[in-house]
């Protein structure tokens, strides 16, 4: 047995075969997941980061936001972000405009081209969702894994909470 250093007892113990073997069926199943949705969105010209992006844009008061609020929205490092922000002005899907109240900052702004690309890629992706996960389960299995995903959240919020304070 480990003590912190506020003298709580920290208890370690190893993780079970079971627990492991949940571990690694989640990781294969989002893999997975990941991939046909993926390969759903290449069909429409969008990658899944390009979806994620206009996602956070569409959902956006003004449909713009700072690029620190976006790297913040879509839990992205900021030099990630700024490459992939690049490509995507390239092909005319959004704009960098100068922050006015801050001129190291950037605004990132929805084009037109990047709403319709949205909106056309966004009813396929919706109804592969549905095929590859809600399907699949139950209304009781989706509030049990609502459940579940808000207990590790919950989880990984007050560990980095701890880590920061």
């Amino acid at each position: 047995m480990m003590t912190t250093s506020n003298a709580n007892p920290v208890v370690r113990r190893r993780l079970t075969t079971s627990e492991l073997a949940t571990w690694r069926a989640l990781l294969d199943t989002t893999s997975e997941l990941r991939r046909r949705l993926s390969d759903q969105l290449q069909e429409t010209s969008l990658s899944p980061a390009d979806y994620e992006v206009l996602l956070a844009l569409t959902e956006a008061s003004g449909r713009e936001l700072r690029s620190s609020e976006l790297a913040s929205t879509i839990k992205w490092d900021r030099s990630r972000l700024s490459h992939h922000l690049g490509r995507m002005e390239r092909r005319g899907l959004i704009r960098r405009d100068e922050c006015l109240t801050d001129n190291r900052g950037a605004v990132i702004v929805l084009e037109t081209d990047g709403s319709a690309a949205f909106r056309h890629a966004s009813a396929p992706h919706l109804k592969a969702i549905q095929k590859h996960f809600a399907d699949a389960l139950s209304p009781e299995q989706f509030d049990a894994l609502a459940e579940i995903l808000a207990a590790v959240q919950n989880h990984l919020n007050l560990s980095s909470e701890a880590n920061n304070g």
